[in-house]
């Protein structure tokens, strides 16, 4: 074998081993260990890596590929996960795999993925399909499926829809924001926040919504629905305090209550574990059972006595009826009354006497009370309308017109059918008067009178002791010629309108009968005749308006205007729209 020959032979046998060799020599990507800096941690709220299992990094790449428990902070914040991309230049990053932000010992966020953007100092988790990125802030949880936090502003928001959970409370909407350090929370679209308490039930329906997860305080700031056991609240700006129940209402909001009964108001005061509530500017309370509404310029109301007390302008409308009955004092209360009665023993059924306590709501207007209804109208110096019995009682100096009929006395006291007058009582002092023309009424006056009347019309009087009577007698043409005068005991008559139908009286009568022409006027009034006209309201709106004839006479029976009785002034919450109190919303004063 040549020379030759045999080195060809030797290069074929060891090219193998020459290829093998030459892949090994060729240069592989440099395997680094992590390096922990020495730098400070703190210095400019940068991103550091302090740990990760193996690091890699392709010439080409711009990023270095951390796996196996990677570790970065960033001021007092760790962020962990199972693998990542860190770009450095920017310090941003894709982590990937049980990824979990902590700050403290109260603050972890917990997700399946997260981009940061060095730059702008955002993340953005991500959770696996079924599972939830959760941040929890101590006692609070926030749940949604993309969670993007701010780490410049400690603000964390969702887009896709996310649920916040407090001890009290949770919330859900589409949109929301959440600031860990001063727990503030913002929610808007489809906001529900639903109370925790298992004795009772709280919902508010809105669209925009401030919650405090520390004072468990909510903001309604834009139409929201609240709903609880006792009923609804419809307002556009309110406070809610979930922890205390108390809230305060603006912008003229609506309380409708399981019952039926409706309130308005300019600013609302409701404390719901106290039982009472306060209302400021143009309250309007509304009971359409009843047909009733309160109207004033401040209202107070306690849940727990049934009680009330309403002033300003204060009026009572009772609208059963065709025509609405308008009544004003200066102040408007109601309460529950409580009345002992002797029960008789029954032998039949075998029980014993006893004595029960029966309840009725009383309601109450004082002073220089006012009313107009286009058939009736009236005044005195105070109201009280009892529901028990239907009976609405008038004290001193009480006067009523129906049509051109006029009745006063001491006291008068009238039963009620719905708001129709069945039956008047006048039991001390009573005088009825009737004016005919000019100045000829016909007369009776007597010590008790009893007036009974149908569909709002008297068909019968009955006058019981010291009767005293002037009459315009009508003859068939309708026409008045003579005057009658005459005195008895007792006396009953019936009427049909204006006409009188009879007139009985007994057991003995004087009187005299009289022609016009002949008449001297000392026969024309009795003594204790007196028109009030220019006492009498006009209009609804005359109401408000107290004649000096009607104050002069109401002090003269030594009755001054009382003072007013005291008021609970709740502490009202601030407006959250950051406005001042407009003067509606201010406390009124007496």
């Amino acid at each position: 074998m040549s020379r030759r020959s045999f080195f060809v032979l030797m290069l074929v046998l060891a090219l193998p081993y020459l290829v093998s060799r030459a892949a090994y020599r060729r240069p592989q990507p440099p395997r680094i260990a992590p390096v922990i800096p020495t730098a400070d941690r703190t210095a400019g709220n940068r991103v550091f890596l302090e740990r990760a299992g193996r690091l890699f990094k392709h010439t080409g790449d711009s990023f270095m590929i951390l796996v196996d428990t990677v570790v970065f902070t960033k001021g007092p914040m760790i962020m962990r996960c199972d693998s990542a991309h860190y770009y450095a230049e920017t310090e941003s990053m894709d982590a990937f795999g049980n990824v979990s932000m902590e700050q403290g010992d109260t603050l972890f966020v917990y997700a399946d993925e997260l981009r940061y953007d060095g730059l702008e100092e955002v993340a953005t988790l991500y959770a696996d399909p079924g599972k939830k990125v959760r941040l929890i802030n101590r006692d609070v949880m926030l749940q949604t499926d993309v969670f993007i936090y701010n780490l410049a502003y400690d603000l964390g928001y969702f887009e896709v829809g996310g649920r916040l959970t407090d001890p009290s409370n949770t919330l859900t909407s589409l949109y929301g924001e959440y600031a860990p350090s001063t727990k503030e929370a913002n929610f808007y679209t489809d906001v529900h926040l639903n109370s925790r308490n298992s004795t009772d039930t709280l919902d508010i329906y809105s669209d925009t919504l401030y919650y405090n997860t520390a004072t468990h305080v909510a903001e309604l700031l834009s139409p929201s629905t609240v709903i609880n056991a006792r009923g609804t609240i419809y307002t556009s700006l309110g406070v809610y305090d979930t922890d205390s129940n108390r809230t305060t209402l603006f912008n003229r909001s609506l309380i409708v209550t399981s019952q039926g009964q409706t309130l308005t108001a300019d600013t609302i005061f409701y404390d719901r574990t106290a039982g009472y509530g306060e209302a400021f500017g143009g309250m309007i309370l509304t009971d359409t059972a009843h047909s009733v509404e309160l109207h004033a310029d401040y209202g107070f109301y306690n849940e727990l006595t049934d009680s009330s007390f309403a002033t300003g302008r204060a009026t009572v409308l009772e609208y059963s009826e065709e025509d609405t009955l308008y009544m004003h004092g200066r102040y408007v209360q109601s309460f529950l009354a409580f009345d002992t009665v002797e029960v008789a023993a029954d032998t039949i059924a075998g029980t014993e006497a006893y004595t029960r306590v029966d309840t009725s709501h009383v309601a109450v207007l004082y002073p220089r009370v006012r009313f107009y209804r286009a058939d009736m109208q009236g005044v005195c110096d105070s109201m009280r309308f009892t529901e028990a019995d239907t009976m609405l009682r008038m004290f001193v100096n009480p006067v009523v017109w129906n049509q051109d009929q006029q009745v006063f006395g001491n006291v008068i006291e009238l039963e009620l059918n719905d708001s129709t007058i069945e039956k008047a009582i006048l039991p001390d002092q009573a005088f009825t008067a009737q004016h005919i023309e000019g100045e000829h009424y016909n007369q009776m006056s007597g010590k008790e009178m009893i007036a009974y009347f149908t569909d709002g019309q008297m068909r019968r009087l009955d006058i019981n002791g010291n009767v005293e009577i002037i009459m315009y007698p009508e003859e068939s043409d309708s026409t008045i010629n003579k005057i009658v005068n005459a005195e008895s005991s007792f006396l009953t008559a019936r009427f049909k309108g204006r006409t009188t139908e009879s007139i009985k009286t007994w057991p003995q009568t004087t009187g005299t009968a009289t022609p016009l022409f002949l008449a001297k006027k000392s026969l024309y009034k009795l003594p204790k005749f007196q028109w009030f006209g220019d006492m009498r309201p006009m209009s609804p709106d005359d109401i408000y308006n107290v004649p000096e004839s009607m104050e002069q006479r109401m002090l003269e029976s030594g009755h001054p205007i009382p003072p007013e009785p005291p008021r609970r002034l709740s502490p009202l919450h601030q407006r959250p729209d950051g406005k001042e109190p407009e003067p509606q919303d201010t406390v009124p004063q007496p």
